[in-house]
This record gives structure tokens, sequence and C-alpha cells, in this order.
């Protein structure tokens, strides 16, 4: 534990990724959705296909069963998309819970029509799925006169088809959601962008200082007193330092006069090159918290 003129800069405990899973006999996360949600398939790129999962219908029940050693050994939770941006709830959940974060997933948001075994094209009358999921497919849809049905969730999409044995509806969602109910995916890849992306933080209790081989990549979150020019110095301490400041969102302080808090995301070359910088710009910020020193995301 490093302090910090009075601030506590704290390195945690992290739970291995896929290739170290073998010291772990287990590991259940807990995920926003159902089994074959796109939050299953990025807790199985990090952790390996044994990964187990314990499905919540929101993320705050995702924060809440995360913290909780005996409930999970983490959770798995979206933070941001590369068409529809950051999840700003999600940011607050993170800086009010006991959760480091520990990695990092990129991963494409493949969408596919599926319907159950035998289903033609020409039998569908309706296709169900969440808002985004139809919105991300309207390039194809639009080419049938199909019932668009909003749901909840695009693996419970797909489990309700499966479970109704349903002859006319069809569900969008993913690849993991179409082995694990048994559908055939008679159109795959029907998203109109093609380059979209869901990131996903890999989150661990809070727990013993352990470094991460290999760290690149760090998350904190700071605020800077009212006076003139106090982020750009923040920020120009963060440039004269060499690392890369790889994103930023501005937060309001809740009870204060127009101040703000700020989520940075800096990627770097070695650990000594990121508590360099911590150490300079700990001396402009009234409150500085690490969320996380992990390895970048592919």
């Amino acid at each position: 534990m490093n302090t910090l003129a009075g601030k506590q800069i704290i390195e945690k405990k992290i739970i291995p990724s896929a290739e170290l899973t073998g010291v772990l006999p287990t590991c259940k996360v807990a995920i926003q959705g159902f089994e074959g949600s796109f939050h299953q398939e990025a807790a199985r790129v990090f952790f390996g296909k044994a990964v187990e999962v314990i499905c919540c219908t929101t993320f705050r029940e995702v924060v809440k069963i995360a913290g909780n050693k005996k409930e999970s050994d983490g959770g798995v939770m979206a933070i941001e998309n590369s068409i529809a941006g950051s999840i700003l709830p999600n940011y607050n959940l993170l800086q009010k819970s006991n959760l480091t974060i520990v990695g990092e997933v990129y991963l494409q948001i493949r969408q596919n029509l599926m319907v159950n075994p035998g289903v033609q094209l020409e039998d569908i009358r309706e296709v169900h799925s969440h808002p985004m999921a139809i919105q991300q497919c309207f390039g194809f849809l639009d080419k049938y006169n199909w019932k668009l049905v909003e749901t909840e969730d695009t693996a419970l999409s797909a489990k309700n088809i499966h479970q109704h044995h349903s002859k006319h509806i069809a569900a969008i969602a993913s690849k993991l959601a179409a082995e694990i109910y048994q559908l055939n995916m008679i159109a795959p890849n029907i998203h109109t962008l093609k380059n979209n992306y869901t990131r996903f933080l890999i989150l661990q209790r809070e727990e013993a200082p352990v470094e991460i081989d290999g760290a690149d990549k760090a998350s904190i979150n700071f605020h800077t007193d009212h006076s003139k020019g106090s982020l750009a110095k923040v920020l120009t301490k963060i440039a004269e330092t060499g690392i890369n400041l790889s994103k930023l969102q501005s937060f309001p302080i809740p009870g204060s006069d127009w101040k703000y808090s700020f989520h940075a995301d800096v990627e770097f070359e070695g650990r000594e090159q990121f508590f360099t910088m911590i150490r300079a710009i700990e001396k402009l910020t009234e409150a500085l918290k690490i969320y996380g020193v992990y390895k970048k995301g592919k």
C-alpha cells in the first residue's frame, strides 16, 4: 500500500486470467443477463469455458454479489460500447463498491438470427430480442415483414423460443445462446455495423496486494479543486510522464457546487512509470483512487 498525502493508493489481489485458471479449481462470477448472454461470453474469454456464472437481472445485483465472498469470486460488468458509448450508471456502481478492476475484455458483438430445429426462414412471423439488438440488425430485418418484439434480454429470447418450441418465432442472440438452447442459427452475423465492440470489466473484491505480471493499464478516479485550469494541470502531468490517456469521463459530484470527478483509463509501459504519474498528479488533486492496475484487453 502506498499512501500519498493522506490518500491511499492500493494495489489488489487478482483472479488469474484464462491461461492461469488452473490455479483456481473453481471460479464463479456474477454477470448481468441470462445464460448465453454476451456477459457470459466475456467471462469465458477471460476465465475459460469452465467458469460458472451467477445470472443477475441488474448491474446493481452483479456488484452486490461480486462483492460477497460467500457467493462469488467476482463479477463481469459491461462498461462501454463502441457504438452506444459509456454505460454511465456502471461507473457510479463501481465507485461505490468494494470492487477492483483486475482485467478487461473487448468482445465483438455478433448478432445472429436463430430458430428451433426444422423452422425455415419462410416460417418466421415474429422476431424477439433486446431493443438494442433489434436496432443493430435493422439492415437485415427491413428486408422482411416480420413483427419485431422487444424483450429484456437477448439470451432470454433464445431461451423462451426453445422452451415453448416456437415454430413461427425467431430470436436475435449470441452464438453461445444458440449452443446452450439448441437452436439453429438460420442467419448468422446479421448486425449492420460489423465493427461493434463492448468493453467488459473483470471485477474482484478488494483484498491483499498482489502484483499483476505484465500490467500495462490502470483505471483511476480523481477530482480537483475549483481553481482555474486545475484539470489541465493534471492532464499536463499525465502527458509529461509519457503515459497514454485512453479515456476521460466526467461525473458531477452530488451535493457539490458544480464540481466534477473524473474517471481516467491510462496505458503505460511499466508499473514504475504509472506510479511516477500517480505521485505527480496526487499533489494536484483533492481525492485520488486507483480502481485497478491490470493488463490491457485485446
